[in-house]
């Protein structure tokens, strides 16, 4: 076993000595409010938003896109488990803004092995096999972050699969301070209907 799985293992015998009522918890979160957020490891939405255990979905992927998947999620905590209200937040110095689609189908069809970056951009090892199978992928990545926030609201504002009446709230998350700035465009565009 690995360092990591011996580390995982050990923190979660102490986390479920202590774990008491929490197995009562309901499904549904308590506080009735969903955010989708990015995989980044800097964001602690339970930190920044104030969650504890039960309070809130949160649903993360890279750059916290309005993906398929993402959109999918929403809805189902929305239709299943009564959520009223949806954050979309992205944040600063994100890993999105650093490379665009073509440049991540260029590294997969050259290998499956991880690249580097440096300042001159991204590089791979050549080392294949590769696939050509990531040139046929949307990554979502980010250009402008503040834009990049309005399009996701209104990918969800516009889906069919999103009543009008939820409020969508716009934010990105500053990864130097911890606060949350909105963004005004995309709290307007998510607005109730």
């Amino acid at each position: 076993m690995s360092k990591i799985v011996d580390e995982v293992m050990t923190a979660n015998a102490g986390y479920a000595a202590e774990f008491g009522d929490k197995g009562q918890l309901p499904m549904p979160p308590g506080r009735q409010f969903a955010i989708l957020t990015c995989m980044d490891a800097r964001l602690d939405p339970a930190k920044y938003a104030g969650l504890a255990e039960g309070d809130a979905h949160v649903i993360r992927n890279a750059g916290g896109r309005a993906s398929d998947d993402a959109i999918r999620s929403l809805v189902i905590s929305y239709k299943l488990l009564g959520t009223r209200e949806w954050f979309v937040i992205h944040h600063t110095d994100c890993g999105m803004e650093t490379f665009t689609s073509e440049i991540m189908g260029d590294l997969l069809a050259s290998s499956l092995k991880t690249a580097t970056v440096d300042s001159s951009g991204w590089h791979d090892s050549g080392d294949g096999p590769g696939t050509p199978d990531g040139r046929f992928i949307q990554w979502l990545t980010i250009r402008d972050q503040k834009q990049s926030v309005v399009d996701d609201v209104q990918r969800i504002r516009n889906s069919s699969m999103v009543p009008g009446g939820i409020p969508i709230y716009g934010y990105i998350y500053d990864c130097r301070t911890g606060k949350l700035i909105e963004v005004p465009e995309a709290t307007e565009a998510g607005r109730p209907r």
